[in-house]
């Protein structure tokens, strides 16, 4: 049995406690032929998939009442992983998620890493650095490079951490974002998580 996290640029894979990933541009799912469970924020893969038999659909097990209509389905089978924290989801979006005794509380997109770069260069090549992980957010910059990474993660470490809650950091960049979130539990298979207590409340293990 697998399991399959579609995104915009990969399909994350997790196969006898394997986890791994195929680019969407060239892997072809119909080269598997066992049973798939997946979710896919994809539009393409999603029309592929509808002709696979074998690909299972795990939105139409979760109870998406509990969320708003607009919200990836990513983010809520990350939030069906935990019953209390928030859910830092660092990667071509960063998305924060709060959840209380098994209840969505609310949550907010942040710009990912790339996108906020690109924004900064687009404003001035002047303004074209690295962000700096290693910043002290508690001393404001006198410097360019900086003033940018300050500008850029000292808002998301006062949001997130004013809510005093235990800290969950998942997606591609979040070892990066553990330097400003030390106490955080890295784990790369919350989704996975997720989607193995929607596959048990459905009866389909």
């Amino acid at each position: 049995m697998f399991l399959c996290d579609i995104g915009n640029t990969s399909y994350h894979f997790l196969h006898n406690e394997n986890d791994y990933k195929e680019d969407t541009k060239t892997f072809d799912p119909s080269t598997i032929k066992e049973k798939v469970f997946y979710i896919c924020v994809n539009p393409h893969a999603k029309k592929v998939l509808k002709e696979l038999e074998n690909w299972i659909d795990l939105s139409w097990h979760v109870d998406i009442s509990k969320y708003y209509p607009t919200m990836g389905i990513d983010r809520i089978i990350a939030c069906e992983s935990i019953e209390n924290g928030i859910i830092i989801d660092a990667g071509s979006a960063i998305t924060v998620d709060m959840v209380k005794e098994g209840i969505f509380e609310g949550g907010f997109i942040y710009p990912g890493l790339c996108a906020m770069k690109q924004t900064y260069t687009n404003i001035s090549s002047a303004l074209d650095y690295p962000f700096n992980f290693e910043l002290d957010l508690d001393k404001m910059p006198k410097n360019s490079a900086d003033a940018i990474s300050y500008g850029y993660l000292k808002t998301l470490h006062c949001e997130v951490m004013s809510k005093s809650m235990k800290l969950f950091l998942t997606g591609g960049d979040a070892k990066k974002f553990a330097s400003i979130f030390p106490h955080a539990k890295i784990d790369e298979t919350l989704i996975f998580k997720g989607m193995k207590k929607i596959m048990k409340k459905a009866d389909l293990c």
